[in-house]
C-alpha cells in the first residue's frame, strides 16, 4: 500500500511513526508541512521513507499560503497515486488532504488541535467540522479526544484510540535505588502558557522555601523563559533550581532517572508521550486533573492529581509526596506496570496498522 504521511513539522513523535512505517510493508511518503518555527528532531528521516519536495516544508505554515499549497498538494497526489493519505492536525495537514479532492484519508488529532486549536474561533470550529465530516477513518491517543472528534462530527464507528506509547526498552527504570539525600522534582514539558510550567514554578517556591533539600530539574525552553525564571528568582530559590535545556531522546531517559517525583502541570494534552515516559521509567507522577491524565494516573496508586492550575493545591501535594517518600518505590513500581500495560510502543503502532486496512 502507498502512504502519503503529511504532517505539520518534523517531530520526534514523526520520527517514530516513520520508523515504525518504515519497517512495514507499506510505501511510505513523507510530506512536511512546514520548517520552524523550531527545530524539535535532529535524527535524519528513516531510511525507506520518500521525502517529498513540495510548495511547502520550507517555513512556518501561513494562511495566505493556503491555496497554493492546497494546488501543489493535489500534484503531489496525483504523482503518488496513493492508497491512502495519513494527516494531521486537523485543522492544517488533514484540512489540506480533504481540499485536495483524496479519498480515503485517515486523519490523526495530535490534541491540541482538538483540546485548544478548536476554541480559537468560529472558523476553527468550521474547518474541524468540514474535515471531520469528510475523513474516512480517525485515529487519536485518547479518549477525551476521540470523543471531541465525535462532537464535531466524526462517525464514531470509524474511529480508533491507542496511547502512542513509548521504547520501553529505552525507557526503563534506573537499575539502582535513587539516593535518600535530597529530593528532585522534575519537568520536560515546554514552556508554553498551556503546559502550566509557570504554575509549577509558583508551587516550588512556596515548597523549597521552608526545604532545602528540594530541587527542580527542568528541560526546555518557551515563551515564557522570563517569566518562570523570575518566579523562580524572586521566590529566593534560583539556586536550587537547575536549567538543562534542550535534551536528545537518547539521554533523556537518564533525566528521568536522576528525579524522585515527575510533575506536569499541562492545562490541555491527549495522552502525554512524556508522561507515559516517566512511567515507564517507574518514576512516580504528580500531574493537573485534566482527563487525559486521568486516563493514566491513579491517586495514590501510581501517582497524583492536583487541582488544574491550582498553586496551593500542587504545593500540598509535594509536600505529601516529600513526607511519605518511604511509599515511592512501590508507587514507581506501580508506575511501570501501567506503561507495560498500556505504553508498549510496538505493541501500540500495529492499531494504526489495522487502521490503514480498515480505511481503505
Amino acid at each position: 500500500m502507498k502512504i502519503i504521511y503529511f504532517s505539520l513539522d518534523y517531530s520526534p513523535h514523526d520520527h517514530r511513526f516513520l520508523s515504525a512505517l518504515s519497517q512495514s510493508e507499506h510505501e511510505v511518503f513523507y510530506v512536511r508541512l512546514q520548517r520552524g518555527p523550531r527545530q524539535v528532531e535532529s535524527r535524519p528521516v528513516p531510511e525507506n521513507v520518500e521525502i517529498v519536495q513540495w510548495a511547502g516544508g520550507q517555513k512556518p505554515f501561513a494562511w495566505r499560503d493556503l491555496p497554493h499549497l492546497v494546488l501543489d498538494f493535489r500534484r503531489v497526489v496525483r504523482k503518488i497515486r496513493p492508497d491512502l493519505i495519513h494527516a494531521g492536525p486537523i485543522q492544517t495537514c488533514a484540512f489540506i488532504a480533504v481540499l485536495s479532492g483524496f479519498r480515503p484519508i485517515l486523519t490523526m488529532s495530535w490534541g491540541f488541535d482538538l483540546m485548544k486549536d478548536v476554541y480559537r474561533g468560529w472558523a476553527w470550529a468550521q474547518i474541524t467540522r468540514y474535515v471531520l465530516r469528510n475523513t474516512q477513518y480517525f485515529t487519536s491517543d485518547a479518549n477525551v479526544t476521540r470523543d471531541k472528534a465525535v462532537f464535531y462530527g466524526m462517525n464514531p464507528e470509524k474511529t480508533v484510540v491507542f496511547p502512542w506509547g513509548v521504547d520501553l526498552e529505552h525507557f526503563r527504570p534506573h537499575p539502582a535505588p535513587r539516593t535518600p539525600h535530597g529530593f528532585t522534582l522534575f519537568c520536560n514539558r515546554a514552556w508554553e502558557p498551556i503546559y502550566g510550567v509557570d504554575v509549577l514554578a509558583r508551587a516550588f517556591v512556596k515548597v523549597a522555601a521552608e526545604r532545602p533539600q528540594l530541587r527542580l530539574l527542568l528541560l526546555g525552553s518557551g515563551s515564557q523563559g522570563h517569566l518562570i525564571r523570575d518566579i523562580l528568582s524572586n521566590g529566593g530559590v534560583l539556586e536550587q533550581v537547575t536549567f538543562a535545556g534542550q535534551i536528545n531522546n537518547a539521554d533523556l531517559p537518564r533525566f528521568y532517572q536522576m528525579a524522585d517525583l515527575y510533575i506536569s502541570a499541562s492545562h490541555v494534552d491527549g495522552s502525554s508521550v512524556s508522561l507515559m515516559e516517566a512511567l515507564a521509567c517507574g518514576l512516580p507522577c504528580l500531574v493537573s486533573d485534566i482527563p487525559a491524565n486521568k486516563e493514566w494516573v491513579r491517586e495514590g496508586e501510581n501517582g497524583w492529581l492536583f487541582r488544574d492550575g491550582d498553586v496551593d493545591d500542587l504545593a500540598a501535594k509535594i509536600t505529601q509526596a516529600l513526607e511519605n517518600r518511604k511509599l515511592l518505590p512501590q508507587i514507581g513500581q506501580n508506575a511501570r506496570m501501567i506503561a507495560e500495560e498500556r505504553a508498549d510502543w510496538r505493541k501500540n503502532v500495529q492499531k494504526l496498522l489495522q487502521a490503514y486496512q480498515e480505511a481503505t
